[in-house]
């Protein structure tokens, strides 16, 4: 048994070096920051920069004791099937059995300009089947499926963990898949509460028809949690930049998933400050360049997020709870963010 206390909130949980930081070694600090703080699970998101995810996870793990650390996500093609599965069983011992894979489809023009090819839902599935058999501590002989051919692959036969598998979910099939197969499935930033609880029904409804209990698996909202104690040049770069961020990543998807209008995203992309910034909107935009850019959206495209007083925000982190996610991930702030509004969590 642990010496150290469960989290006072195990249903809460942040992403650790949210943006663009200026340092890796921030996530030591927040990491620690945020245990004492007693939220439930640290996230750690993968840029081809300074956020490689296995170097962080290492790292969170080794200055904590009770937080969960959770890949919200890797990809399972940037690295062999066999260095992916011993890195994820190192961290399962490493961490006491806290730890979570979790991997995601990536961001499609990063991956075809860098000769990657893009990921299938069938690929992920084949992965996180391959996975659990490795850390049941078989041995895989000719595979042939999705994730390639592999005339062997092996860890230990004397292994038998069970490590917690995570997706990064947008369209209905990942997110079935999700409900199939996964553990936790992440929700993406600034959906709407209809969405919210459209994706919620999906992952439950496909985990009972495979058999499983829906409530084995959990639901993670990923909310923008940005109050006003917060200077507001940063809260443009973490709400309308952010958006715009996405936007320019995947805008498509976001406003096909929400429901939005796209004639919307067209006038985005079609604006001169938009299409000549010349990189990610919330890693570059000047708070002027930032304050022009969210005069190109409706109100509601950014109020999917807890804004307002720290009480405010806190009713409205709670709130998605009721509207059916298991848990929630406040992103876009730090654990000492976060610390003032945590006081009126429940």
């Amino acid at each position: 048994m642990s010496a150290f206390p469960a989290p006072k909130h195990p249903n809460l949980g942040f992403y650790t070096l949210a943006g663009a930081p200026e340092s890796p070694r921030d996530l030591i600090d927040e990491v620690i920051e945020a245990e004492r703080l007693g939220l439930g699970a640290a996230f750690i998101s993968e840029r081809f920069n300074i956020k490689e995810a296995a170097t962080l996870s290492g790292a969170a793990g080794a200055v904590s004791h009770s937080i969960d650390i959770i890949t919200g996500a890797t990809n399972h093609n940037t690295r062999h099937p066999i260095v992916t599965a011993s890195y994820a069983t190192t961290m399962h011992r490493l961490t006491g059995g806290r730890f979570s894979l979790g991997i995601g489809r990536g961001i499609a023009p990063i991956f075809k300009a860098f000769g990657i090819p893009p990921i299938t839902t069938a690929q992920m599935e084949d992965f996180a089947i391959v996975m659990r058999r490795l850390w049941k501590g078989e041995t895989v002989i000719g595979h042939d499926g999705p994730i390639g051919s592999y005339p062997v692959l092996r860890l230990d036969p004397t292994f038998d963990e069970d490590i917690p598998l995570s997706i990064v979910a947008f369209g209905p099939n990942t997110l079935k898949l999700g409900g199939r197969l996964f553990d936790n499935v992440i929700l993406h930033t600034f959906f709407t509460d209809e969405t919210l609880q459209r994706c919620v029904a999906t992952v439950k409804d496909a985990a009972e028809r495979a058999g499983r209990d829906p409530a084995s698996v959990r639901v993670w909202s990923c909310y923008a949690t940005v109050g006003d104690h917060i200077d507001e040049p940063l809260r443009l770069k973490k709400t309308v930049g952010r958006l715009a961020t996405y936007l320019q990543a995947y805008g498509d998807l976001m406003v096909s998933t929400n429901r939005w209008d796209p004639a919307v995203l067209d006038a985005f992309r079609a604006d001169e400050m938009v299409s000549n910034i010349g990189g990610a909107i919330d890693a570059i935009a000047t708070t002027e360049q930032l304050e022009h850019i969210a005069t190109l959206f409706p109100d509601e495209w950014l109020a999917p997020a807890a804004t307002g007083s720290t009480s405010a925000c806190a009713t409205a982190v709670r709130r998605q709870i009721d509207l059916g996610a298991d848990a929630v991930i406040m992103h876009g702030a730090t654990p000492t963010e976060l610390a003032p509004i945590l006081q009126f969590v429940n």
